[in-house]
């Protein structure tokens, strides 16, 4: 079958406070693309702490995509075991009403866009055996990295497994991670890199907005075991210590958003230095990026952050430790690398940037971004996955 005759469905749960502020934001980013050579809808599931076994389901059309959300509660006060069985149930009928709603309004799937496992893909695998409907998996989660070890479970792991192994394909956001499933026995003989989109008509660099000081910008879900936000806190007090000259946009929230805030303070960071914004979306955060020389993360462990590429979408160069996916696409053309706890090398290359910035061609930096993670470059690869 072509490409052009297919109905592309996507499943996905949502994970906002995992690695997604906006609920979904890459999988609704490639069903657009996919959008734009075969039709397409997009089946959401949301558990919400609620013991009502009433479930709400929101349909739209955004952007072309046919868009079901299930919402169902999962909060039952049972004992752990009934209330795990509970909540598995209730997952099954949320699945099976959102399912039979896509096929009666936009009609039967030709194949199913799985993204995230593990559980999302069952009801792929049971639709593949019984209705003989294909699926490919699209994997964004870090969990299979070493450095997690959130990857447990026998159940978890066998099932996973099946899943991977009944797949037509799967597509990974970076090599490392493609490596690491591997490296679990995750066997699939059609793996594929597929970026996450970024918009670049959106994300762009316009005339440098004129600031006090050379400002620059670090965008996180402020979950500190990962991001290691206290201690680029720490590396910032000492360049405070040296310099005077910058000052830093922290963006976003999370759960340890009001410690690090009291780490600032502890460390005499105030507002002529850091300043905390919170999260920032649509315009807002555009212009935090326009108005910034370059972009800072100092990861233990990372996948690929799609800030990375909306960052290069915007012209900016970045610093970033030299973890997960992360390499292949940060170099010396845009931007520095450092070892992950190298807090010296860290303040090394912000005090470089700082006064270099300019060497790094911004147009250049753009245009290899819409080389790789724009919009017609993820579409072409997501009609490479599905021809296969």
């Amino acid at each position: 079958m072509k490409p052009a005759d297919k109905k592309i469905l996507f499943l996905a749960r949502w994970y906002p406070d995992r690695y997604d502020p906006m609920p979904g934001l890459f999988i609704k980013r490639h069903a657009e693309a996919a959008g734009s050579f075969v039709s397409t809808a997009v089946l959401y599931l949301r558990a919400i702490s609620d013991n009502s076994s009433v479930f709400q389901l929101d349909q739209t059309t955004e952007n072309g995509v046919f868009t079901v959300r299930v919402y169902y509660g999962t909060n039952f006060s049972l004992p752990a075991y009934f209330s795990t069985l509970l909540s598995a149930i209730q997952f099954i009928k949320a699945i099976i009403k959102g399912y039979k709603l896509i096929v009666r309004q936009w009609g039967k799937p030709t194949l199913i866009h799985v993204n995230v496992l593990t559980r999302m893909g069952i009801p792929a695998l049971w639709l593949k055996l019984f209705y003989g409907i294909d699926y490919v998996i699209t994997e964004h989660w870090s969990r299979y990295l070493p450095v997690t070890g959130s990857y447990a479970g026998f159940f978890r792991k066998l099932t996973t497994k099946v899943v991977v192994k009944q797949a037509r394909a799967v597509s990974t956001v970076s090599e490392n991670l493609a490596n690491a499933m591997k490296a679990h026995g995750l066997r699939n003989q059609n793996y594929l890199l597929l970026p996450n989109l970024v918009d670049t008509e959106v994300f762009k660099p316009k005339d440098q907005i004129a600031n006090e000081k050379k400002r620059f910008i670090h965008i996180s879900c402020f979950e500190d075991r990962s991001k290691n936000i206290s201690a680029l806190l720490q590396v910032l007090n000492r360049l405070s210590r040296k310099r005077n000259d910058f000052e830093c946009l922290m963006v976003g929230e999370g759960i340890d958003l009001q410690a690090m805030k009291r780490l600032a303070s502890d460390l005499n960071l105030t507002s002529e230095n850091v300043i905390f914004t919170g999260l920032l979306e649509g315009e807002s955060l555009i212009k935090s990026f326009q108005s910034s020389l370059f972009m800072v993360m100092f990861s233990n462990y990372e996948n690929m952050p799609v800030v990375i590429s909306e960052s290069f979408a915007c012209g900016l160069p970045v610093i970033a430790t030299k973890v997960g996916g992360i390499p292949e696409v940060v170099n010396d053309s845009n931007g520095i690398l450092v070892k992950p706890h190298d807090e010296d090398a860290l303040l090394k290359a912000i005090d470089y940037m700082l006064d270099h910035h300019q060497q790094f061609d911004s147009g250049k930096i753009r245009e290899q971004a819409i080389s790789f993670f724009g919009k017609a470059a993820v579409a072409k690869k997501l009609k490479e996955l599905y021809s296969i």
